[in-house]
């Protein structure tokens, strides 16, 4: 049993790799931002307003879709102020979505949830308050959980992840067969190797499809599933799915007519025909990924999503192909070192595409430098590219291991044909021995001669038998592949690259869930142009006056609490040139807010004592940079207005 203890060696490594990169993929694209960006809103986070408005709208970074009661309004008391019915407001690069509100709201703190899902497929959501007149006390809780998030948002990962690799599978192993190695189509591992490619895509695209109402955050019911199929994404799963059954179609003449075929024409014309056939399913199957993910949204759609494609296959044809030729090595060592040469060439062109479409994809989605650092798409983008260099270096070790093989083979030629011109005969006779019949004989694992075995009539001992000659069959496969340093340095240094490209694969499944660079630094040029907050601090101001006349010099102090939008509190102290306070005939406040063209909104303060004036009712509409002007009249004919720019948050 320890022939093939190797061999379990090397599957559980690359199994236990692939474990470990799919809990990671998921965990980490569970809490990755989407690809659309809230911009904006009105009213704005944290606003007190001084009416109820009659709607609350939303803006975004780019093109989302929102169902009727994507977007909520509640009261103070949870109940809710909206009409649950989603008006759309885009024009043309603006793209704004709102809901109106019911009548004769009371004042207190609202709450807005919403969610939505971007263009590239990734689900968005979020909360805010506002108030009307004053905060309040509100019974509602923002909710903490993300879209895409919780149990629904690992399993929907485990599945992506899944998605890709049955897709790296059967498209590599695929293509491994038809252009490097033609006869490991009669291979059963090869075979199961595609076969098991196949199933993993086909189930991963299943699930999510049925995860798909619960991911973005609908309720899963029996009309959830038709409300997918509406969706782009719920198109691409299912075309996915139809071209998976012709993939099946394709794998059964690959591993079945193509194996039995004989005649070297006809199978040079079915290479030809599955070739042309296989490109075509599998850049279909690559295309329902492009066209509903990050390559369809954004910058230059038309040209990204061809590059996608591009990208997804030479991805496929690399990392499949690894995985097939790492079968082979174990399970079938006589595989030629021609099949390893030629993938080796394979493998060279689809890093040179790679190469190129990942270069235009980072600009496309990165930006700019910054962003490379300054975001997490840009920091994973460099983590993958660290990943590609250390399986390109990797690689070169193959290829070297690859070129001693085949400088192996050389010298070993003319031995061979002076061995067989001496001994022609002997061959012959020794071929004929060991392609007679098993029943009746069998040579030992030394590799002497041949032993008769007398086969017994106890069918349970015959299958002991059977099982005795298996095992001694593995050690003899075992010993004629370990004698061969050239090939066993091959197998290691492509079983490296197998577990650096199952991590590799887990960082890309990540990377198609996270917000690129691009749209995160745009999203923060936005918030940033718009007017700064203002802390939450009563406004306090000192203007000094001069009406012209007899008494007519002072100070005004002016404060404003809490100093935001809503409702304040105003006290108004005029002080004479001695300090003390100075009783003037009239004092009024305005308000102007020039920006929005709102005001003068003007305020007039009762006297409390000699030299204070003060309002509890001051109403501030929204935060901006007011200008607060005060009128100071200190006879009957005797007045100036002084003004100062505040900002209130």
């Amino acid at each position: 049993m320890t022939a093939t203890a190797p061999r379990f060696g090397a599957a559980r490594v690359l199994w236990l790799i692939l474990a470990t990169a799919a809990l990671l993929g998921s965990v980490l694209s569970g809490t990755a931002s989407a690809h659309a960006a809230l911009t904006g809103s009105t009213p704005k986070d944290g606003a007190v307003v001084a009416t109820a408005p009659k709607d609350v709208t939303l803006t975004f970074s780019e093109q989302v879709a929102m169902g009727d009661d994507a977007i909520r309004v509640l009261e103070p008391s949870g109940k809710r102020a909206d009409t649950g019915e989603l008006r759309d407001l885009c024009a043309g690069a603006v793209v704004k979505y709102g809901v109106d509100l019911h009548s004769g709201l009371p004042e207190g703190t609202y709450t807005v949830a919403w969610r939505a899902v971007s263009a590239d497929s990734h689900p968005i959501s979020g909360a805010f308050t506002f108030s009307i007149g004053a905060p309040s006390k509100t019974t509602v809780a923002l909710p903490k959980e993300e879209a895409g998030g919780g149990v629904v948002g690992v399993l929907y990962g485990i599945a992506r992840y899944v998605s890709y690799g049955g897709f790296v599978l059967l498209v590599g192993g695929a293509a491994f067969v038809l252009a490097c190695w033609p006869r490991g189509a009669a291979v059963r591992p090869l075979q199961r190797l595609v076969v098991r490619g196949w199933a993993a895509l086909t189930a991963a695209t299943l699930a999510l499809l049925l995860l798909r109402a619960p991911y973005t955050g609908a309720d899963f019911g029996p009309g959830s599933l038709g409300a997918v199929l509406e969706t782009k994404t719920g198109a691409a799963l299912v075309s996915r799915l139809l071209l998976l059954g012709a993939a099946a179609l394709f794998v059964a003449v690959l591993f079945g007519a193509y194996t039995r075929r004989e005649d070297e024409g006809e199978k040079k014309d079915l290479t030809f025909g599955l070739a042309i056939g296989g490109t075509v399913v599998a850049a279909g199957i690559a295309g329902t990924w492009a066209l509903s993910e990050h390559a369809s949204a954004g910058l230059q759609p038309l040209v990204a999503m061809p590059v996608d494609i591009l990208h997804l296959l030479a991805m496929a044809a690399w990392l499949g192909g690894l995985a097939a030729l790492l079968v082979a090595l174990y399970r079938e060592p006589s595989v030629e070192g021609s099949a390893v040469r030629r993938f080796s060439r394979v493998a060279f062109g689809s890093v040179v595409v790679l190469a190129a479409t990942g270069v235009y994809q980072s600009w496309r989605q990165v930006g700019s430098w910054s962003a490379l650092t300054g975001t997490a798409y840009g920091r994973l983008l460099l983590l993958k590219v660290a990943l590609v260099a250390v399986l390109v270096a990797v690689a070169w070790l193959s290829r070297r291991w690859t070129r001693r093989m085949a400088e192996t083979a050389v010298a070993a030629a003319p031995e061979d044909a002076a061995g067989d011109a001496e001994g022609g005969e002997d061959s012959e006779a020794g071929d004929s021995v060991a392609g007679g019949d098993s029943e009746a004989g069998d040579t030992d694992a030394g590799g002497g001669a041949a032993v008769p075995v007398t086969v017994p009539d106890d069918p349970e001992r015959a299958a002991q038998l059977a099982r005795q000659r298996a095992v001694l069959a593995a050690a003899r496969a075992k010993r004629v592949r370990d004698a061969d340093p050239e090939r066993a340095g091959l197998r290691r240094s492509v079983l490296a690259e197998a577990g650096v490209a199952v991590v590799l694969l887990a960082v890309t499944t990540v990377l198609t869930t996270t917000e690129p660079g691009r749209t995160v630094e745009e999203a923060g040029a936005a918030q940033t142009s718009a007017p700064a907050a203002v802390p939450d601090r009563p406004l306090d101001l000192t203007l000094p006056f001069d009406t012209g006349g007899v008494n007519g010099k002072g100070t005004v102090r002016l404060t404003l609490d809490p100093g935001r939008s809503g409702r304040n509190a105003m006290h108004v102290y005029v002080d004479g040139p001695d300090g003390r306070p100075l009783d003037v005939p009239e004092l009024k406040v305005a308000y102007t807010l020039e920006s929005k063209q709102i005001g003068p909104l003007p305020v007039l303060p009762e006297r409390v004592a000699a030299g204070h004036w003060s309002s509890t009712a001051v109403q501030v509409p929204m935060p901006g940079e007011w200008k607060l002007q005060v009128t100071v009249r200190t006879s009957d004919i005797d007045q100036t207005t002084i003004d100062k720019n505040v900002k209130i948050g």
